[in-house]
């Protein structure tokens, strides 16, 4: 196999397009930033002039959906997502979509602007597409679950701090951005804290896309991908990595010691209780069940009322916090989320506004979509709170 990093031959494109050959197959890769109107119109060049026999997009089913459907989001089964447990990846689904559309906005184009016209220029020539692109929920459970409980908290305050970050893009920055995927200047951003996000957020997809390209029917193929791909692409477009796409498509399990914790906490409670009542008797051990449910039940329903949630979703919150934090199976934010996506759900222009309304503070109180997601939090965060403290409280009375 021989691979180029220079331009094709007709010298008509520009550096972003390199050419893989293998036996008698051909594969031009063309490099992309998803918020330059340059890599539109070079995606259109490069397909009408190759002609080629297949289209490979760096999109999966659902992002191709979301592109072409504009009324996808309006068909979303938001309380599905809760019961699924969901919420967290749509959320950082929603914050890096936003972050797009905000520097897309500022060069004047719509994020995945390039990859729609690369499967339009297709379908108007007849092309068949082939939609190579790793699953985005499978992409983002994984990267997730990669992350520890306290890098979680930093994606999430870094994301968080790029949507509500005013400061103006120079024109530099905004001519840098044309030449790179956005996705890619977020993980520089992000620096080399999170590795593990990136070998998720790359370089999986890296060997994803290749094998999927490569398994794409023709001898001559056109694959449009983020220009952050290109390097990993090539570096291991030679290398047979089938065997790697059952792991890498897979959610990794939670771990054993991760469900020991889990269970060993409410255990623990549990077992205090039942110790406080033989050694003090049941008045104790009362007083001290009656304080966990206070304790645990007053910060959660705290944060629904600080999220302006239902009075039903204030309600359950407090029933369910108790309860919920004996077990590791569902916590209280998700209980409070599904009542109150039940209790007021958003209508079809908050969806439709969710990534405007998400890079400003009132927007998330306004917006009933972002509401939903201010109750998960901020009641999660009030269960923890109380957890610990009902814990302490049942602990100290076992041991005074």
């Amino acid at each position: 196999m021989q691979t180029s990093d220079t331009p094709l031959p007709t010298d008509e494109y520009s550096s972003d397009v390199h050419t893989i050959t293998q036996g008698d197959r051909t594969f031009i890769l063309v490099g992309t930033a998803h918020i330059s109107q340059e890599s539109v119109h070079l995606v259109q060049k490069v397909i009408e002039q190759e002609k080629p026999d297949c289209v490979c997009i760096e999109l999966d089913d659902k992002r191709y959906q979301a592109l072409t459907q504009k009324k996808k989001w309006e068909e979303l089964d938001l309380k599905a997502i809760v019961k699924d447990k969901q919420l967290s990846t749509l959320l950082v689904q929603l914050l890096m979509g936003s972050y797009q559309k905000r520097l897309g906005g500022k060069l004047g184009v719509t994020p995945g602007a390039e990859l729609l016209m690369a499967a339009n220029t297709a379908k108007n020539m007849q092309i068949p597409i082939s939609l190579c692109d790793r699953d985005v929920r499978i992409t983002l459970r994984r990267a997730w679950k990669s992350t520890s409980f306290w890098k979680k908290g930093y994606l999430l305050t870094s994301l968080i701090a790029s949507i509500f970050d005013k400061t103006e893009v120079s024109e530099e920055k905004l001519a840098e951005l044309k030449k790179k995927d956005v996705l890619t200047e977020l993980m520089d951003e992000l620096g080399s804290s999170l590795p593990d996000l990136k070998r998720v957020l790359i370089d999986e997809r890296d060997i994803f896309l290749n094998e999927k390209i490569k398994s794409s029917p023709g001898k001559r193929i056109v694959a449009v991908v983020g220009a952050g791909h290109i390097p990993g692409m090539i570096k291991s477009f030679k290398t047979d990595n089938k065997s790697k796409l059952e792991e890498i498509t897979g959610i990794p399990p939670v771990s054993k010691v991760y469900k020991i914790v889990g269970w060993l906490v409410p255990a623990l409670i549990i077992g205090s209780l039942l110790v406080i009542g033989g050694q003090k008797g049941a008045g104790v051990a009362g007083e001290s069940l009656l304080f966990w449910i206070i304790a645990n039940g007053v910060p959660c329903s705290i944060g629904a009322m600080l999220a302006l949630a239902h009075p039903f979703t204030i309600i359950s919150s407090f029933i369910a916090a108790p309860i919920t934090s004996l077990t590791p199976v569902i916590g209280a934010g998700y209980v409070a989320a599904f009542v109150q996506a039940i209790t007021c759900p958003p209508v079809v222009k908050e969806f439709q506004s969710a990534a405007d309304d998400v890079a400003t503070f009132k927007g998330w109180w306004k917006n009933r979509l972002l509401r939903v997601f201010l109750v998960f939090l901020l009641t999660g965060l009030g269960s923890s709170i109380g957890t610990w403290v009902g814990g302490y409280k049942i602990f100290n009375n076992l041991i005074n």
